[in-house]
């Protein structure tokens, strides 16, 4: 733990009982109600090993080889980003409305497109990416968690079909704000998932774009943006036609999702 906290990590307790909890098997209650106990064969090598990629500042998600998120075990490695907790607010919207169809794009490793297909089981949900590597990863969790009624395509927007939701969590990093993000980001997770351009809004702005050019495809749209992002998201999607636009903040306060619907027939 001292070796961790040496090298700059943020949690090294927490980091190292979860990385002492996946070398013994033990759930991570028992180092503090039995503090004593020896540890089983080989688990201090394996844990000695794992430490020593977590002091390189290797996120243990991808030591560990995966990410929970909404109550789902996903697979994750540096083809995808790691699941974050603010990501969620995207599937929190997909509950709420309620969708029959919903369309996620930039799936990564398939947390928003799975966690939807898992707490909507009647919606009929399609991921898609531009990176063939993390469509296979998603697939394969798909596979693992039996939700294979979750549908993949490569690219942005599938050839056809329209839907009552849009999901999106593209890249939002500035390629300014690159180098001051944690060691953790910068020299282990997909940086094309991440920095989309110089001012971080390029792979937003496209994609909206897009949507106004077909306004057919979708009824609603809620984009994750970055950090000061929301209100220029906001602009973007009353420019394309949805009427009735809002920020939603994470758990930080931070503006974090901009939904935008489109207007039904009949209302103003």
């Amino acid at each position: 733990m001292d070796a961790l906290g040496a090298a700059g990590v943020d949690s090294p307790r927490l980091d190292a009982e979860l990385l002492l909890a996946e070398a013994t098997g033990w759930p991570r209650e028992r180092f503090a109600t039995d503090p004593d106990d020896s540890l089983p064969s080989g688990a201090s090598r394996e844990f000695a090993q794992m430490v020593r990629r977590r002091i390189r500042r290797e996120p243990v998600a991808y030591i560990l080889g995966r990410k929970g998120f909404r109550g789902l075990d996903l697979e994750v490695d540096p083809r995808v980003l790691i699941p974050r907790p603010e990501t969620e607010l995207l599937v929190e919207i997909a509950v709420e409305l309620d969708p029959a169809s919903v369309l996620d794009v930039g799936t990564g490793s398939g947390a928003v497109a799975l966690s939807v297909a898992d707490e909507l089981p009647e919606a009929e949900v399609t991921a898609t990416d531009t990176s063939a590597d993390a469509l296979r990863v998603a697939q394969a969790n798909a596979a693992r968690l039996g939700l294979e009624r979750v549908s993949f395509a490569t690219g942005t927007l599938p050839a056809r079909g329209s839907f009552e939701l849009l999901l999106a969590n593209l890249p939002y990093v500035g390629e300014g704000e690159w180098e001051a993000l944690a060691p953790e980001i910068r020299e282990y997770e997909p940086r094309t998932a991440l920095v989309p351009g110089p001012t971080g809004t390029e792979a937003i702005e496209s994609l909206v774009a897009q949507l106004a050019a077909d306004p057919g495809l979708t009824a609603a749209v809620a984009l994750e943006v970055g950090v000061g992002q929301a209100g220029a998201a906001e602009a973007l999607l009353e420019g394309a036609g949805f009427a009735r636009v809002e920020s939603r903040a994470d758990l930080a306060g931070i503006d974090r999702v901009v939904l935008g619907r489109r207007n039904r027939e009949g209302e103003r």
